[in-house]
């Protein structure tokens, strides 16, 4: 009898993109524009990358994120007003 066992290492990759493809799929529900098969599409990717980068690489590409995100809402602000209100903080 076979039963159910994780053994292989590919089970285990397997079970990852399952895993990031469901997740991603959850999440593009709740943003605006995406719909679920691009979102399980980002989830299955996210994990590959997760696996490649490692926590020091996740670290930096959330830094990463998080400064584009301020930039680009500084820079709205700026095109909006048309002036700038103050020193550029990250």
């Amino acid at each position: 009898m076979s039963g159910l066992r994780l053994s292989e290492k590919g089970d285990y990759l397997m079970l990852g993109k399952i895993i990031g493809g469901v997740l991603g799929a959850k999440a593009a529900k709740h943003t605006r524009g995406a719909n679920e098969s691009g979102g399980a599409l980002v989830g299955i990717a996210s994990v590959a990358l997760a696996r490649r980068f490692g926590i020091p690489g996740m670290i930096a590409a959330a830094a990463g994120g998080y400064a584009l995100k301020k930039y680009s809402e500084r820079k709205k602000a700026v095109d909006d007003s048309g002036t700038k209100t103050g020193p550029a903080r990250v």
